[in-house]
C-alpha cells in the first residue's frame, strides 16, 4: 500500500528489506511493482531515483555511492538480509540524505539502523504502533530513538513524498564503529580476529557459531557481535537463545519418548522370562523417563508462552 501511494516522480530510490528464510522465494518485487518499478537488484547495479529495490533472500542489501551491493555477510539477529545492515550502509554512504522507515514487525530489528541514520544526520520514520499488526519493531524504535515521524500506514506515502523533496540537513562525522560494522556486513574486513571485533569480550556465547560475543557500545542499550561477525540486539539475542533452548528440549523430549518405548519392551521381555529384578529395574527406568517427558513438556510450554507486549 505504501509503495502505491508514493508519487510517480519520487526524486529518491526506495530500498526494502523483508526478513525471510534463505530458502524462500520472495514475490515482494512483483507485488510492489506499480507506479514505481520494483525489482530485485544484482551486485553492482547503479542506484536510479524513482525505483524500488527489494532485497533478495540470503543477501544483505547494502549501499555504496551510486551502486548497490548484494553480499552474504554475517547474519544480524539471525537474519540475512538485515534491515539494520541496510540502514547502516545507507547512513555511511549518504548521511543526511537518508530517510529510514520501520514498519510492523517482531522484536527490535531496525532500531539500531535508525539510530545510525540519525547519527549521520538523516531522518527516522516509523509506523504508528497502534496502526501496526505487529507493533514491536516500531515501538522499540520509538523507545530507543528520537523518531522524527510516527504515522499510520495510510499517511506514510504522502509523508515520504514530501520529505524526499525537502533539502537534507548538514552532514555529520561518521563514526569508525559504524564504518567497521558496515564493512563487516559487506565482507570487506580483514580475516576475523579478536582485534578486528569492536567492543569488549562478554561471558556469552554466540547462538550462531558458539564463539565469544563482544559487548558493543550502543546508544541507550547494548549490542553484541562475535568474531565471525554475527550481531544481536538484546531482544534478538534473547530470542535466539530461546530458539536454542526449544530445540534442545524438543530433542530431549523425543529421546525420552524413545526410552519409554525401549523400557516398556525390556520390562515386558523381563516379565515374560519371569526375571523379577530385571522387570523391576526397567519398570523404574520407565517411570523416570515418563516423569522426564512431563517435566520437559512443561518447560516447552513455558518457553513457547507468548511474552506480554507492554507499552
Amino acid at each position: 500500500m505504501v509503495c502505491r501511494m508514493l508519487p510517480g516522480d519520487l526524486p529518491a530510490a526506495v530500498f526494502i528489506v523483508q526478513h525471510i528464510a534463505a530458502s524462500a522465494k520472495s514475490m515482494l518485487a512483483e507485488l510492489l511493482d506499480g507506479p514505481l518499478p520494483a525489482l530485485v537488484p544484482t551486485e553492482g547495479d547503479p542506484i536510479v531515483p524513482g525505483r524500488i529495490y527489494v532485497a533478495a533472500p540470503d543477501r544483505h542489501l547494502l549501499l555504496r555511492e551510486n551502486r548497490i551491493l548484494m553480499r552474504r555477510g554475517p547474519h544480524e539477529n539471525r537474519t540475512r538480509p538485515s534491515a539494520d545492515a541496510l540502514f547502516r550502509s545507507a547512513a555511511v554512504a549518504y548521511g543526511p540524505r537518508v530517510i529510514g522507515v520501520v514498519l510492523t514487525g517482531m522484536l527490535d530489528d531496525g532500531t539500531e539502523g535508525l539510530i545510525a541514520i540519525k547519527a549521520a544526520g538523516g531522518l527516522s520514520v516509523v509506523q504508528d504502533p497502534a496502526d501496526a499488526e505487529w507493533p514491536s519493531m516500531p515501538r522499540a524504535a520509538i523507545a530507543r530513538d528520537d523518531v522524527d515521524h510516527s504515522v499510520p500506514l495510510i499517511e506514510l506515502g504522502r509523508l515520504l513524498g514530501r520529505l524526499s523533496r525537502d533539502p537534507p540537513g548538514p552532514s555529520r562525522p561518521i563514526s569508525e564503529l559504524l564504518v567497521r560494522e558496515d564493512q563487516a556486513a559487506a565482507e570487506e574486513t580483514p580475516a576475523a580476529g579478536a582485534a578486528a571485533v569492536p567492543g569488549t569480550a562478554s561471558d556469552l556465547a554466540c547462538p550462531d557459531c558458539g564463539g565469544v560475543l563482544n559487548r558493543m557500545p550502543s546508544e541507550g542499550s547494548i549490542r553484541f557481535r562475535c568474531q565471525i561477525g554475527h550481531a544481536f540486539t538484546p531482544e534478538g539475542l534473547a530470542a535466539a537463545q530461546a530458539d536454542e533452548l526449544e530445540r534442545a528440549l524438543v530433542l530431549a523430549a523425543r529421546t525420552h519418548r524413545d526410552r519409554i518405548r525401549l523400557f516398556t519392551q525390556l520390562k515386558a521381555d523381563a516379565e515374560g522370562r519371569n526375571s523379577r529384578l530385571s522387570a523391576e529395574r526397567w519398570g523404574n527406568a520407565l517411570l523416570e523417563a515418563k516423569a522426564m517427558v512431563e517435566v520437559l513438556n512443561r518447560a516447552l510450554a513455558g518457553l513457547r508462552k507468548p511474552a506480554v507486549d507492554r507499552d
